[in-house]
């Protein structure tokens, strides 16, 4: 095989990593659907409380988690191909058990939080892999920030198409519609998804070597050589406290918009935190690449304390909308960074199964972080609580953040 062909692989493979992930995405527009199912039954919802709607994307949040690890550790042995033919499948299939049991808190928590959720993992799972594993290490946090720049970016045409649906259709045949597009688009992409032969060598990147380039100490380790580095505990807080002030905010923006700024039409308002989510992907990666992975975390943590302040004051469209932007930034950056310092500490050939364990720190967040909002929200009727504990967490994790550096420093010499 010549270079050239090479890197048209290597470029074919990131397209579809990019487009599976547009395709699996349908965390981010929960919200939507939340609210629809939150209204009165003669108002066309399904008269749910705000637990009840808020169950089923914490499940999926659970099983996401538990789907990275599951679907990482297999493709590590078997390629990424399958594995994500089968999760794009499992997400359309939950979507449509979810439109076909309607008005059931059981019965779409076991569909979308379930079912849907796994499916999700394990795309997610096994494409970040073989995206990573076509280009030179020092272009992890770009090449992993444009593979999860999809995922982020899905929420746009997803917020459209089901604000459409729900107008026209009602909630059950949105769910039935949505489900049976993804299954089909997924199963084409997944198709183009493989590992390079073992003998390849990626492209080494012209200019100087970056900031965070892999340390000595990065030599592909085993799950469990992991798991005995103290390093690996820091990261999993640092990803803990992230994934649960992002899940906190990113889950309610329709209902925070309404509450706090009286902006009903929440589809623009998710579109531009979808652009700004996959944005951040890229751009925190890439300056991960520059500058180094504790250097950029300590940076978006920072911004991201101040505009967890700033959203007790919010009270305006515009306002609003600008902490959403910095929320949809910083929570970006934060998902595009721990993919690339796993891959820095740890290596790639186990990297499915690793990341999955890192991973296991969103699915944490997951189970806390939306009830915590939830049970806030359903006491008081505001978020104000919910932006004091995500300013606290985001102080801590200054504090995480210096002594992961302080040990990678370490480790390193």
């Amino acid at each position: 095989m010549s270079a050239q062909e090479t890197k048209k692989n290597a470029y074919t493979v990131l397209i579809a990593c990019i487009v599976f992930n547009l395709t699996i995405q349908v965390l981010y527009v929960w919200s939507l659907l939340k609210r629809e199912m939150m209204l009165p039954i003669a108002e066309g919802g399904w008269g749910w409380t705000s637990r009840e709607a808020g169950l089923p994307y914490t499940l999926a949040l659970v099983f996401f988690a538990l789907g990275v690890l599951i679907g990482g550790r297999v493709q590590d042995k078997i390629g990424p191909r399958w594995v994500a033919a089968a999760g794009g499948a499992m997400v359309g299939l939950g979507m449509i058990i979810s439109g076909l049991v309607g008005n059931s808190p059981i019965g779409v928590t076991l569909g979308y939080g379930v079912v849907t959720g796994l499916g999700i993992g394990f795309g997610y799972g096994s494409v970040l892999p073989a995206g990573l594993k076509w280009f030179h290490p020092g272009k992890k946090g770009l090449i992993g920030g444009l593979v999860l720049g999809g995922f982020g970016l899905a929420s746009v045409h997803y917020a459209f198409i089901t604000t459409a649906l729900l107008d026209s259709l009602g909630i059950r045949q949105t769910l039935l519609y949505i489900g049976i597009a993804v299954a089909v688009v997924s199963a084409i992409a997944a198709q183009f998804v493989k590992n390079p032969s073992p003998d390849y060598v990626p492209d080494a990147p012209d200019k100087t070597k970056s900031a965070a380039e892999a340390p000595k100490n990065a030599i592909d380790f085993e799950w469990r050589e992991m798991l005995k580095t103290k390093r690996f505990y820091l990261i999993f807080v640092l990803f803990i406290f992230s994934a649960s002030m992002g899940l906190m905010i990113l889950g309610n923006v329709a209902k925070i918009a309404d509450i706090q700024a009286g902006v009903t039409n929440a589809v623009f308002l998710i579109s531009i935190v979808a652009v700004m989510n996959a944005l951040g992907r890229i751009i925190g990666g890439q300056l991960s690449d520059k500058i180094g992975r504790e250097n950029t975390l300590f940076i978006v943590i920072v911004l991201q304390m101040l505009n967890m302040i700033g959203f007790i004051f919010y009270d305006n469209a515009i306002s609003i909308t600008f902490g959403f932007i910095l929320v949809g930034l910083c929570f970006g950056a934060f998902l595009a960074i721990f993919p690339a310092l796993t891959g820095d500490q740890y290596g790639l050939k186990n990297y499915g199964v690793n990341y999955g364990i890192v991973y296991l720190a969103y699915g944490v967040a997951g189970v806390c972080a939306p009830v915590i909002a939830d049970f806030f929200f359903d006491i008081y009727g505001t978020f104000h609580i919910t932006y004091i504990i995500c300013a606290s967490i985001m102080a801590l994790m200054i504090a995480v953040n210096f002594l992961l550096k302080r040990n990678i420093s370490k480790t390193s010499r």
